[in-house]
């Protein structure tokens, strides 16, 4: 039985994870276990669900760094439902009410999305790394066809990894009479398998984090560019046509407000790894030391403080996209204010048609009396509602409306063409490298 007791710490969430039962079965443990369990949880599916939503409805949003996001909020989406809800049954009801299917599908679901959570927080590593310190390389593999690609290889590959979970789970009967989902392969069979997940999937992942955005930090820190002093990002686009001297000064700009973009976006990045390390520690060190001591460490209470920090990390990270990320900020909040933008956008092409036809009614204005006076007034009225207008709608104001959904659309609908920079914000925040055009792989 003690071997029985210390294989089930070595699931994530599906079990009880406590040798303690009095504890584990007592009011106040239930209550604050689901709580903090269904409150967790319910917060990431949301925010999950919400991030996958934006970036494949938002074609602006598409970009190989958003597509590895994807895959990472599809794998933490897959983890609290696999992972975190079964829990909530176990809790309130003491026993494993899901059956021998159950047990085998959920214990896969759950290493599946873990792994490949693991797996994308790499990929988009390495797709910084090369986007910043070989933006040359990156034109051609920093693109979203690839990024499609790799995702694809990923979660393929960790699909028949994680098969062997179907062969080392099973239902298991306690002296009690009650059941849990356990597995059926004594401590030390099963100590090889966990060491192998534990470096391939966290500790591998980590070393390889470390070295490429100290790399990155390099870069973006030690560059020349990042240690001039910081240009003017309003500066007058009309006065920079008038002196070539003004348009270099332009130009540094742009490349200023290019690299703080950069920045910001691989600060975001580098939070979302570091709590994946801080997340996760809690659990991987307890199964570690478990794994090697004769008598388990199962304190129950401690025991649910390292399932909810692996929830938490699978919840935490669209919340770092909306406090980093001026994009995925007007993203989510255009899911509720795309209909506004629809009025509004509707509003200014009726508008911006009727200047088109008082522009186009000068001639006839010129043979009246006084016509040359008149037309030079409708011409300057004309120039300055338009010069409001393009003001008012870059700033995201028509009418007086916030248009919250106008950053998650294409800026050359209303121009007719492509925008060069797909990824690009008034705010500046997440910008597009100048260096990758079409391929960016700014969030």
């Amino acid at each position: 039985m003690a071997n029985n007791i210390s294989s089930r710490i070595d699931a994530p969430t599906n079990i009880s994870l406590s040798s303690n039962v009095a504890v584990a079965h007592s009011l106040e443990y239930k209550t604050v276990s689901v709580f903090l369990v269904l409150l967790v949880c319910g917060v990431g599916i949301v925010g999950n669900i919400m991030v996958v939503v934006v970036v494949l409805t938002t074609r602006p949003m598409r970009t190989p760094t958003n597509c590895y996001l994807v895959s990472l909020a599809i794998a933490d989406l897959m983890v609290l439902v696999a992972a975190g809800l079964p829990n909530v049954a176990d809790s309130l009801t003491g026993t494993w009410v899901f059956g021998d299917a159950g047990c085998l599908g959920i214990t896969y679901f759950q290493y599946l999305g873990i792994n490949v959570s693991s797996c994308s927080i790499t990929a988009f590593t390495v797709e910084r790394y090369i986007a910043i310190c070989h933006p040359m390389k990156a034109k051609t593999v920093c693109t979203v066809s690839r990024a499609i690609r790799i995702i694809a290889g990923v979660w393929i590959s960790t699909c028949i990894y994680c098969m062997q979970w179907f062969f080392l789970v099973d239902i298991q009967v306690g002296q009690d009479g009650q059941q849990f989902c356990g597995y059926k392969v004594k401590r030390e069979l099963y100590l090889p398998i966990y060491l192998i997940d534990f470096t391939i999937f966290y500790v591998i992942p980590l070393l390889l984090a470390i070295v490429l955005y100290a790399l990155i930090a390099r870069i973006l820190y030690l560059s020349p560019l990042a240690n001039q002093p910081d240009t003017s990002a309003t500066m007058s686009r009309r006065v920079c046509r008038e002196s070539s001297e003004m348009a270099r000064t332009c130009r540094q700009g742009g490349a200023k407000k290019a690299l703080s973009s950069r920045k910001q976006v691989t600060k975001m990045l580098a939070v979302v790894v570091i709590l994946f390390a801080l997340l996760w520690m809690p659990y991987r060190t307890l199964v570690l030391i478990n794994s090697f001591v004769s008598t388990p460490y199962l304190d129950a209470w401690f025991v649910l403080f390292c399932r909810t920090c692996i929830y938490a990390n699978s919840a935490i990270n669209p919340v770092i996209y909306n406090v980093m990320s001026q994009k995925f900020r007007s993203a989510f909040r255009g899911l509720y204010s795309c209909q506004l933008l629809n009025g509004n956008l509707w509003s200014l092409s009726a508008i911006q048609s009727g200047f088109g036809t008082i522009r186009d009614l000068r001639p006839i204005q010129a043979h009246s009396s006084g016509g040359d006076v008149k037309r030079r007034a409708i011409t300057e009225t004309s120039t300055d509602v338009t010069m409001q207008l393009n003001r008012d709608g870059h700033q995201e104001t028509v009418n007086g409306a916030i248009a919250d959904c106008h950053t998650d659309m294409d800026p050359t609908v209303l121009k007719g063409g492509r925008d060069p920079d797909e990824t690009s914000s008034p705010a500046g925040d997440e910008g597009s490298d100048q260096s990758t055009m079409h391929n960016s792989t700014e969030t």
